[in-house]
């Protein structure tokens, strides 16, 4: 059976492997230096793991981390849904390619949902990739008119 618990800063290197085999997973291209993006990624969620920031979720069975997520808490100019200058993003899902389909993806959705209410964040976004997308429209996401440019 699997258990979860929240993420504490010993657990910024896994948070790290989970994040860079989320995106080895998902088939993104441009990531030549995955040890860089890994190591990079450690150094920004130490410093968040520490001052409540960024808060995870681990999924472990059988003494394995076999799914994660994270909510990052970031301050956002007052705007027209919301008032409140903060602002709830949410990263790094991942269930391992062997414990999918057994409804891990959708529970650390409702976890971090609920950490955002419990904060009184009434704006919640992700970027969803191509195998997380289903989870989120289930879970009530709807797509925005965020655009990017990368110069």
């Amino acid at each position: 059976m699997p258990e979860t618990r929240k993420a504490i800063l010993a657990d910024a290197e896994a948070i790290a492997e989970q994040r860079v085999r989320m995106f080895v997973d998902d088939g993104v291209a441009g990531y030549d230096n995955l040890a860089q993006m890994r190591a990079n990624f450690i150094d920004w969620v130490r410093p968040r793991l520490e001052d409540g920031s960024y808060i995870g979720w681990l999924v472990e069975e059988d003494s394995r981390l076999i799914a994660g997520a994270g909510l990052w808490e970031m301050e956002w100019p007052p705007h027209f849904m919301d008032e409140n200058p903060r602002r709830a993003y949410l990263l790094n899902f991942y269930v391992a390619p062997e414990a999918r389909r057994r409804g891990l993806a959708r529970m650390l959705l409702g976890l971090a949902v609920a950490e955002a209410k419990s904060r009184g964040i009434k704006v919640v976004t992700l970027h969803a990739s191509k195998l997380g997308r289903l989870v989120y429209e289930q879970g009530g996401f709807n797509a925005s008119t965020e655009m990017m440019l990368r110069p």
